[in-house]
């Protein structure tokens, strides 16, 4: 146990001292991390030996939950609405095409049985959000037609039918009975109700912010994942379906404090990706691969050539999609981690193959990342869909929260200098900007120089966030009967220097002090101190 903790820490602070330097290089930097798991693994230089399918099926089947989250949490749905329907036939339709002419062209040109050679199909049908979103955002890949949308929804949604595909194709070749047609029913039956139940279920309840604290909100959304996932897969439906619709819903809705929401995922998915790809190179015997290099080519060159192109062909020629856009549609097609989690599931299950699935599959995506994933913004250009006058971030949902653009209130009294003046005879601060006020009755009015500020208005105001916070920081000081500063007027403290009361807790109230404010006991100060 001690020795698991050890390099899990390890692996951690590798992963998060290395990110900016991956960044960098000119290969996808999660295919980095797969192969500093091999370098720790048995046959690398640290020869850790580590061979447990079940913890590292696992820990990637949690990983996973979280990325599917996040990917329905920041995809873009106003973004992405011109290309949803294109979107959702390439990973329902699309995945199954995929999935078919591989397995069909595997039977004849390996001599696998039908199963075996669809059960592979399945497995590698799907393309890897991970590796989509990484590259896209760390080469700031800008595409034309609004591909960027495409790939993005399509890869985010398209493992749920390659995961459907596979438990089919284990459980036929168990010799299980099922039915298929209940089984894929249920899959997405429960997938589709769950999801969009408990994604509404949550959107609606955390703006009610007297049922959650806000200091719950992340710990909020971390479980409402967790269930997402768990509650369908245990009366038989589609977990992964279900999380990723929940995200959708979740991350198009009004959220509070959505930033926070959007760091915190940001930085979980972040290392449950390096993490996965870390223990995947750890989990492999590279020793072994030679076994099933040549195989995994021929997969790997019918996969690309041939079965990706058909579906892409098949579905986006109807809507009249420029070649250039199949084009690189079908190249971005790249294998990840969940091909080899689908792979694991397949191995536990006992599943007698020709080939070692797992090391069969980690060879495709390993092939897939490196060929692909490095050639991606080449075959981009060369295709002339590089669009240099969009930004990919905009088709991700947290595009919004890297704005350094912040929202005040501020409430207008009787004695407030602004009362009664017009808004362009007001002095206010050149990085400030009345963006709405709101007046009695909920009346809402997006004012202009000439609108006239009165008493009792409410004014929303934007402005720039302080980014320098390093030395700023906040504490609480409640005051009581004896306390130095009770029944004192704010103006009157003698405070050290640097320090400032921006704020009083009053029972139910907050007040924004002024010199003239008087202090009780009872009160708690908030104050401000820059070192």
């Amino acid at each position: 146990m001690d020795s698991v903790l050890l390099l899990l820490g390890v692996v951690i602070v590798i992963c998060v001292l290395s990110h900016k330097f991956t960044e960098k290089l000119a290969i996808p930097s999660l295919l980095f991390f797969i192969l500093l798991g091999m370098i720790f693994g048995e046959d690398g230089v640290f020869r850790i030996y580590f061979n447990d399918y079940n913890i590292a099926n696992i820990v990637c089947s949690v990983s996973l939950i979280f990325i599917m989250y996040y990917g329905g949490f920041g995809t873009n749905i106003k973004a992405a609405k011109s290309v949803a329907v294109k979107a959702v036939l390439l990973s329902t339709l699309g995945v199954a095409m995929t999935a078919a002419v591989t397995g069909a062209l595997t039977h004849l040109i390996l001599g696998l049985s039908w199963l075996e050679s669809l059960l592979i199909g399945s497995v590698i049908a799907s393309t890897d959000a991970a590796s989509v979103f990484n590259i896209l955002r760390t080469k700031n890949l800008n595409l034309k037609d609004n591909t960027a949308s495409l790939l993005e929804l399509e890869s985010g949604s398209n493992d749920p039918m390659s995961y459907m595909l596979t438990v089919v194709l284990v459980t036929l070749m168990a010799g299980s009975n099922l039915s298929v047609p209940v089984l894929l029913l249920k899959q997405i039956a429960f997938g589709v109700i769950f999801g969009c139940v408990i994604g509404f279920g949550a959107s609606w309840l955390l703006p009610k912010t007297d049922i959650i604290a806000a200091q719950g909100r992340t710990i909020f959304v971390f479980a409402i994942a967790v269930t997402a996932y768990a509650l369908p897969s245990l009366l038989g439906g589609n977990g992964y379906l279900s999380v990723y619709l929940c995200g959708i819903i979740m991350g198009n809705a009004y959220i509070p404090q959505k930033k926070e929401l959007v760091r915190f995922f940001d930085v979980l998915t972040g290392i449950a990706q390096m993490m996965i790809f870390f223990l995947l190179g750890l989990l492999v015997t590279p020793s072994q691969l030679p076994q099933v290099f040549l195989p995994a080519l021929v997969i790997m060159a019918i996969l690309t050539l041939i079965a990706r192109p058909i579906s892409v062909l098949a579905v986006l020629a109807p809507f009249r999609s420029s070649l250039r856009q199949m084009g690189i549609v079908s190249w971005a097609g790249l294998r990840g981690v969940a091909s080899i989690v689908f792979s694991i599931y397949a191995v536990l299950n006992q599943i007698h193959l020709t080939y070692d699935l797992f090391n069969l599959v980690f060879c495709v995506v390993l092939i897939s990342m490196a060929l692909q994933g490095t050639l991606l913004p080449k075959v981009s250009s060369l295709l002339s869909m590089i669009d240099n006058n969009s930004d990919v971030r905009r088709t991700f949902n947290d595009y919004q929260e890297e704005s350094d653009i912040n929202f005040i209130k501020s409430t207008v009294t009787l004695l407030h200098p602004w009362a009664n003046h017009r808004l362009q005879d007001v002095a206010i601060p050149p990085d400030f900007l009345v963006v709405l006020i709101i007046r009695k009755k909920q009346q809402f009015l997006v004012p202009s120089g000439s609108t006239m500020i009165l008493p009792e208005d409410v004014l929303i105001i934007a402005a720039r966030e302080f980014q320098n916070r390093a030395n700023l920081t906040l504490r609480e000081e409640t005051v009581n009967g004896m306390h130095r500063f009770c029944n004192k007027l704010l103006k009157d403290l003698v405070l050290p220097s640097g320090t400032l009361v921006v704020l009083i807790r009053r029972s139910e109230d907050t007040i924004i002090p002024s010199g003239s404010t008087k202090i009780y006991s009872g009160d708690t100060l908030v104050m401000a101190h820059y070192d």
